[in-house]
């Protein structure tokens, strides 16, 4: 059965078979100021997810039929609505397919409703670009261009299909141009959560980044690898 509380609150999709956590969830969420609507079957939840309106969407990856992957995959053909995936406990492969197929973060199925509230914060207000602050909003390297308050980025005249935490991570790497930033570093900045040392997801983020700025990994033109310390973003123009 479809669930929707009430005519006000940020609308929020969750799509899982799981009857009992599906309710769960929306006892919690609701008295904060969130809408649910639940999906029960991948089919359903893609159908309302790109109907629009949400400003996330919570995507079990275990459903039968269509699975979260597959919904996910199809989604990002047509929206790039914020997407938490819920993933079985320290399956790492899942995770990583989760994030190179378009999710924006993930939380294994242990997780507790304090830290769902935090990661779906942290997705939503990435999406939704920067607040009013001093300073500038649009950097440049090479051929990429970003504007902050527009949310674009372009490389020459192509624009960047990015997802919203791709764009906060380059927006990151832009503003520190020629620094370099450790994994830690960006996990925090642009994810809001604390580092684990096993968490490789920025790294799969990178790689992300590098397919669509046309790098190659081993002579890249922007994104450069610093060995057992992060990344580095620097001005192909200036490379010699």
């Amino acid at each position: 059965m479809n669930s929707t509380e009430s005519d006000n609150g940020r609308p929020l999709l969750l799509v899982d078979d799981d009857r009992k956590l599906c309710g769960l969830i929306r006892d919690y969420l609701t008295p904060l100021g969130w809408k649910v609507d639940i999906r029960h079957t991948g089919p359903e939840g893609l159908e309302a997810a790109v109907q629009g309106g949400y400003q996330a969407v919570i995507l079990d990856v275990m459903m039968p039929g269509m699975d979260g992957f597959d919904v996910l995959r199809e989604l990002r053909k047509r929206s790039d609505v914020p997407v938490l995936m819920l993933t079985a406990m320290g399956d790492e492969a899942d995770r990583i397919a989760g994030l190179e197929t378009g999710a924006d973060d993930y939380l294994p199925k242990t997780f507790s409703v304090r830290e769902l509230l935090a990661r779906l914060r942290a997705v939503t207000r990435r999406h939704a670009g920067p607040s009013e602050k001093k300073g500038p909003s649009e950097w440049a390297a090479g051929e990429l261009r970003l504007c902050e308050d527009s949310h674009t980025a372009v490389l020459g005249d192509r624009p960047l299909e990015l997802t919203a935490l791709e764009f906060a991570l380059l927006t990151e790497l832009l503003r520190s141009k020629g620094r370099v930033k450790t994994r830690e570093q960006l996990i925090e900045q642009v994810s809001e959560r604390r580092f684990d040392i096993f968490d490789r997801s920025i790294d799969v983020h990178v790689s992300a980044l590098r397919r669509k700025l046309g790098d190659d990994p081993r002579e890249p033109r922007y994104i450069r690898t610093v060995r057992g310390v992060g990344y580095v973003l620097g001005d192909p123009d200036s490379r010699s």
